[in-house]
């Protein structure tokens, strides 16, 4: 028995010093951080075309000596960290996930990036160039201090996580995932103290009106597709919400028509619907399809006498899942620790993040920053400070390190 204890004593010491040596080197290459962060957000990436940046992550994993990389049938970067370096990994016995999204929200032509001292600016930054980047800074690290745990690690980076990516990236790693997670850390965007446990859900819908079309003036008395776009959104601003749990309605886009002086033919209209209740966004969506029926009926009602009715489809665009870590699994309470440890003030909040996909499956799931202040995300004036942007790497990297059976 006291060999076993002075084997665990000593594996500990070692332990201890190896996540130290990992935190000091974070501290020490941060300019390496900084310049990962810049050169990957100047790869433009708009949600479905990322293999451009997927390519890069994949040879920067490389280069710090991630040797089992490999890219999925979608486009996500998977890197894999053995228990024991140089072995197979043990799917069987399970891993701790990190994941980074590798998509924004703007457009093919390459981002132009400004770094002023520790203030970067330029469309991606900090979302999600700072969670590219913490990626690759943690990797380095948990290399160079040849850092042990007890469940293999996996870096990924995933695609189409923005928009009307829907998550796509992430649904598909968590289906084939191998090893299986046993907890996954989503590091998204800036900051050291928030800790998204709560995965708000979304439903995202198109309905499209149709008529004959015409002249507004010698067919007037025909439907109007145009109108009943109007009419349903005039229908679904006033759907009453339930305050608890809180949740949203809002029609963000609408259009049709071909001239000023014509009946359109069709008209459309897209809704965003939110809430972390299942159940909410089921009802929501009833209601939806009750408000189109309605509109339709009254509409074709009308009509000129043996005219072509007013048709309408109703077409699901988007499904983001919904969930909670609970407050009191083992991985958030380790992640509120960590946070007080570092000097911050845990924050738990709710967002749709690449998290979402395994807190619906019931795997413990967060999403946390990479360090650092931000602002402007999803415009071309986003900045990211690197205020404190060591401080939130070291503690991303102790969470990581924490879950996968490392303790400090």
């Amino acid at each position: 028995m006291a060999l076993h204890m002075a084997a665990a004593l000593t594996r500990r010491e070692h332990v201890n010093t190896a996540l130290q040596l990992a935190c000091g080197f974070l501290a020490t290459h941060n300019a390496r951080t900084l310049a990962w962060q810049c050169d990957v957000t100047r790869i433009a990436a708009p949600t479905g075309d990322e293999a451009r940046r997927g390519q890069w992550m994949a040879a920067q994993f490389a280069s710090i000596g991630w040797s089992d990389v490999m890219t999925d049938r979608v486009g996500n970067v998977i890197a894999r960290r053995p228990v024991e370096p140089g072995a197979p990994s043990r799917a069987h016995a399970g891993a701790v996930w990190c994941c980074a999204h590798l998509d924004t929200v703007f457009s093919i032509e390459s981002p132009v990036v400004q770094q002023v001292g520790a203030r970067l600016t330029g469309p991606g930054i900090g979302d999600n160039g700072r969670g590219l980047a913490a990626l690759l800074a943690i990797g380095h690290a948990m290399q160079q201090a040849s850092l042990v745990t007890l469940h293999d690690v996996v870096l990924a980076c995933t695609v189409g996580e923005e928009g009307l990516g829907d998550l796509r990236g992430m649904k598909q790693l968590m289906q084939d995932a191998a090893p299986v997670p046993l907890a996954v850390i989503a590091i998204d965007g800036a900051g050291d103290d928030r800790i998204v446990n709560a995965a708000l859900g979304s439903t995202r819908w198109r309905i499209t009106f149709r008529g004959p079309g015409g002249h507004s003036w010698a067919d007037y008395g025909l439907v109007n597709p145009v109108h009943a776009a109007a009419s349903a959104t005039a229908l679904l601003q006033v759907v009453a919400l339930p305050r608890e749990p809180r949740t949203t309605l809002t029609v963000a886009r609408i259009g049709g028509g071909d001239s000023i002086n014509s009946i359109p033919p069709d008209a459309w209209l897209e809704v965003d619907m939110r809430s972390i209740s299942a159940p909410v966004l089921a009802d929501l969506e009833r209601t939806l399809r009750q408000v189109v029926a309605r509109v339709e009926r009254v509409e074709n009602g009308r009509r000129l006498p043996d005219t072509k009715p007013l048709t309408s489809e109703i077409q699901q665009i988007g499904a983001r899942p919904c969930g909670v870590t609970s407050p009191d699994a083992p991985l958030l309470r380790m992640a509120r620790q960590v946070t007080r440890d570092a000097g911050g003030t845990p924050r738990l909040a709710t967002a749709s993040t690449d998290a979402s996909v395994p807190i619906a499956m019931g795997v413990p799931a967060i999403a946390i920053g990479g360090g650092g202040r931000g602002g402007g995300t999803h415009t071309s004036q986003e900045w990211y400070g690197d205020t404190d942007g060591v401080a939130g790497l070291q503690r991303a990297l102790r969470i990581i390190a924490g879950a996968a059976g490392c303790r400090a």
